[in-house]
């Protein structure tokens, strides 16, 4: 008797693991580098408990817009909330779907240890891109959020020319700070979170007084998606306690 009940238990977990693996998917997400950083983190742990598994494809928020526009299919986006609106306005985003997830503020880093420039106030900024050797920020020709606006607030101080000489832009899906790191520029303007993300690099503030800015993510499960239910249950993930606690830890704010 005790040997019969051994083989019906073990049959009873073999059909249970069947029955999982059946139910398990690959979702194709198309992810803004921009929580990069976070979802490293969420993802084996999400992996594990779901058993599905996520195939993610890096860019900016922009660039990955523009191809389901032409297109693409994916099942889960996680962008940049204008970037989310406009698809949705498109239909092409999964009606009931969408949910804000978190949000950062532009700020700006140095190499840590190295001296630490007054940005106090936009002209003390202006000030310091003018002294530094170089800065680094995303290039606004990918779309990226902060590079596009970075752009535009150094046309606003009016040192457009002065700096095109000293400009650095990280490789397509790389970080601002990293420049800092290997000794290319020695000021870099990014997310916050992208910048805590590369070790060696210190925040040293926001962007200050009416520049200051602050950058909204968004998720949504895209319009038909292959595996919609799996998709729908990663989004539902990011706005779970356990992911929030990353993404606080990792530098962002609640949304």
């Amino acid at each position: 008797m005790g040997r019969t009940i051994r083989r019906l238990a073990a049959i009873a977990v073999f059909l249970l693991a069947q029955a999982a693996l059946a139910s398990a998917a690959e979702i194709k997400v198309f992810s803004t580098v921009g929580v990069k950083s976070v979802l490293e983190d969420l993802v084996p742990k999400f992996e594990k408990a779901t058993g599905h598994k996520l195939a993610i494809t890096w860019s900016t928020a922009s660039l990955l817009a523009k191809r389901v526009q032409a297109g693409e299919q994916a099942d889960a986006l996680i962008l940049i909330k204008g970037n989310l609106e406009t698809l949705q306005k498109e239909g092409k985003i999964m009606p009931g779907t969408d949910v804000i997830f978190s949000k950062s503020i532009f700020a700006v880093g140095v190499k840590a240890g190295a001296p630490k420039p007054d940005i106090s106030t936009p002209d003390a900024l202006k000030q310091a891109l003018l002294a530094s050797k170089a800065v680094s920020y995303t290039d606004p020709a990918t779309g990226g959020a902060s590079g596009v606006y970075t752009a535009k607030q150094i046309a606003k101080l009016g040192i457009t020319e002065q700096m095109k000489g000293k400009t650095k832009h990280p490789a397509s899906g790389g970080f601002s700070g990293s420049l800092l790191v290997d000794g290319q520029a020695d000021i870099a303007i990014n997310s916050k979170p992208e910048l805590l993300s590369v070790p060696g690099v210190e925040v040293i503030g926001p962007l200050p007084g009416d520049m200051a800015y602050t950058v909204i993510y968004a998720a949504g499960v895209q319009s038909g998606a292959a595996q919609a239910d799996a998709a729908k249950a990663l989004v539902k993930y990011l706005m779970s306690p356990e992911a929030q606690d990353v993404f606080k830890a990792k530098g962002f704010d609640p949304a």
